[in-house]
């Protein structure tokens, strides 16, 4: 067995573990809880399955938008890996690819209940869908297979490090926040992920 598995299986259990613990909530519960009579936000929450979404005035126009922009980052986070998961050979990367998808389906739920379900920001989330370049799905759908592992690292490592920088900028100008919380904690994860790409393939 190579000698990088152990790490990377550790790394991904790590992101596993903060899947249930990273949604964006300073509460130990992962999600935010229902406020109790409040049906407001029942209708967004419902659709993603989690807890009640944010009150539409806790966040500003900036909030929304990060959210909104990492809703559909996360998307097509999912569309990569599951492009490839089942053409990936190195077992290091493909314990990564899941603990990432696994990761990010539980962040992307939690999201889709946070963002408002009308006005501006239901707008801005809708037109966020399929955010990413086309281009790299293509890379993928070609490459041959004993290129999908080493075409996989760098999509997937220049995309996940979209998301740090994104999320990275949002910490220093969101308001609300448990938005804020959530920023920080993407930014950890995906930088952690890209230094793991860049080096699974090391023997």
């Amino acid at each position: 067995m190579p000698r990088h598995t152990p790490l990377a299986s550790l790394v991904a259990a790590l992101l596993l573990t903060g899947a249930c613990a990273g949604s964006p909530t300073s509460s130990p519960s992962a999600l935010p809880q229902p406020a109790p009579a409040s049906p407001a936000g029942t209708a967004a929450a419902g659709s993603a399955g989690v807890g009640s979404a944010i009150e539409a005035d806790a966040m500003s126009g900036i909030d929304v938008v990060f959210l909104s922009t990492m809703v559909g980052h996360s998307e097509r986070t999912l569309q990569i890996v599951r492009l490839a998961r089942d053409r990936v050979r190195d077992d290091a990367l493909r314990t990564l690819a899941a603990a990432v998808e696994a990761t990010e389906a539980d962040e992307l739920a939690a999201m889709r209940g946070w963002l408002p379900t009308t006005g501006p920001g239901a707008s801005a989330a809708a037109h966020h869908d399929g955010h990413g370049d086309d281009a790299a799905l293509d890379r993928l759908r070609a490459a041959p297979d004993a290129d999908v592992d080493r075409v996989l690292r760098d999509v997937l490592a220049d995309h996940q490090r979209s998301a740090a920088d994104l999320a990275r900028s949002h910490v220093g100008v969101g308001r609300n926040e448990r938005v804020r919380d959530l920023a920080r904690r993407i930014e950890q994860s995906r930088t952690a992920e890209v230094d793991l790409l860049r080096g699974t393939g090391t023997p």
